[in-house]
């Protein structure tokens, strides 16, 4: 995939395409723009290289280290999070980049070499994401349960006192 991914680099350059997509986790949504680059990713602002919580930046790098170092080196990703914890904005990221890597190299128009070449990137990225875990893309659909009146929370109720 890495011989592909170079020559499609070249030529995606020339495009200038342009991916904006997003992702969400409980309370958190972040949105990535992706565009032909070096390689270079930032949350927030921060490079994901010195992002401070390593748990999160690990789960953040998942698609990135399955892509591949060639895939990787094509584009800059810019993330803007907000919400939501530290690890569901990590798996908000995490799902926000996964699907703007698959939209990236998905190429509608034209029958062309090239465009072959992107749509079989992309198809081989969505299988390996699917496979490593199918949350990158598809998400988790579970919601925090509203509390109900009368009560401290979703489920619990008074204290029973029999004396």
């Amino acid at each position: 995939m890495s011989g592909e991914a170079q020559s499609v680099g070249q030529e995606s350059q020339v495009l200038g395409k342009i991916v904006v997509s997003t992702g969400k986790r409980k309370r958190a949504i972040a949105r990535a723009v992706i565009k032909p680059g070096k390689g270079r990713v930032w949350i927030n602002g921060v490079p994901i290289e010195i992002y401070p919580i390593e748990m999160a930046r690990l789960k953040m790098m998942e698609p990135l280290l399955l892509a591949g170092e060639a895939i990787r080196g094509l584009v800059d990703i810019r993330v803007k999070v907000e919400g939501g914890g530290v690890m569901a904005q990590a798996d908000a990221v995490r799902m926000a980049i996964a699907r703007g890597l698959v939209e990236y190299f998905k190429c509608e128009e034209g029958d062309d070499e090239l465009c072959k070449r992107m749509d079989k990137i992309s198809n081989d990225l969505k299988q390996a994401f699917e496979e490593y875990d199918r949350t990158m893309l598809a998400g988790d659909p579970r919601r925090t349960e509203p509390e109900k009146y009368m009560r401290y929370s979703a489920r619990r109720r008074w204290q029973k006192s029999y004396r």
